[in-house]
């Protein structure tokens, strides 16, 4: 009881202070945004929704926490909810190999106890989910041009990461009030180290495999559109097409790095330093062409990239 009376105390507060802090011209939507404190995905929403001036609080609430949860939505009383919290591993997917529990809590239940309060409340939400819950096969072979779509069933078990996103993703089907973004591999124009281009360029070896790709200098801004669409369900959220490592590392040199040098591997001798395995795959971007025919196909986007990091890098 005494916790709870703190916790509304608190909410309280940031709701009766942070107005004053904030412009008198804001949008009437609000947005109450998980991850937006400290994730890299979550703060440039937040920044994105201030730039457009929407009232966005960062969630101060744990997935895990049904109870702050449930407090804190019904304090602010968003319009929309967007989720970009979870446990990817630090410092990659190979911790969640020995750290099931603390996944399943906050990548499922965590995950599913705010989806179902915000649709308790009839709250769009919309939830940054992955892409890495397919493997190329012989009906989606390297190279062919035919992309995993929305209905395609998870194929990729071969990391509990995955294997926990892949049972969310279907989970997350039954709930009429979520808008599912299938991120992959993103990129973007700062050195964040959760940024693919910073990691693979970190590594002593990379394989050389396309990949679908999430652009977010691109589709952050699109997901913003999205939500207050209204736009539900599953969406593959990539740019069009695949970039392989070798592309886009030879782009790093060209552009950002003339010194930088790589060696390439394997995916078995890969496997064999690795707790857990990568999924590679290329994902169909219909749907979401339909919706926003003009994001920019991956190989053309890449270049604008790199151009803002050489900017950022002499910065």
């Amino acid at each position: 009881m005494i916790y709870s009376f703190l916790l509304k105390i608190t909410f309280l507060c940031i709701l009766t202070f942070q107005p004053f802090l904030c412009s008198q011209e804001k949008s009437g939507e609000v947005f109450l945004v998980f991850g937006g404190k400290t994730g890299w995905i979550g703060q440039k929403i937040v920044k994105l929704l201030e730039n457009q001036n929407y009232q966005v609080y960062p969630a101060n609430s744990r997935l895990e926490n049904r109870e702050e949860i449930e407090h804190e939505i019904d304090l602010i009383q968003p319009d929309f909810i967007i989720n970009a919290a979870g446990i990817t591993g630090t410092p990659n997917v190979d911790w969640c190999e020995d750290h099931k529990q603390t996944v399943i809590r906050t990548n499922i239940l965590g995950v599913l106890n705010l989806v179902d309060i915000a649709y308790l409340r009839g709250i769009h939400i919309t939830n940054f989910g992955t892409g890495c819950i397919y493997q190329y096969d012989e009906s989606h072979s390297m190279g062919s041009g035919i992309g995993f779509t929305e209905e395609d069933e998870p194929n990729f078990i071969g990391s509990f990461y995955s294997k926990t996103k892949g049972m969310l993703d279907k989970m997350l089907r039954s709930y009429p009030n979520v808008l599912n973004l299938r991120v992959r591999m993103p990129i973007s124009s700062d050195f964040h180290p959760r940024n693919f281009i910073t990691k693979i360029t970190k590594y002593e070896k990379v394989i050389n495999i396309p990949n679908s790709m999430t652009i977010l200098d691109d589709l952050l801004p699109v997901s913003i559109e999205m939500t207050l669409k209204g736009l539900k369900g599953n969406y593959n959220f990539t740019n069009p097409g695949a970039l392989s490592h070798n592309e886009i590392l030879a782009l790093y040199k060209e552009y950002v790095d003339p010194s930088f040098n790589w060696e390439n591997f394997t995916v078995e001798e890969q496997d064999k330093i690795l707790k857990a395995q990568r999924s590679n795959n290329e994902l169909d971007a219909s749907k979401l062409l339909e919706e926003f025919p003009n994001i920019p196909s991956a190989h053309d986007s890449i270049i604008s990239v790199m151009l803002k990091m050489k900017e950022n890098l002499a910065l």
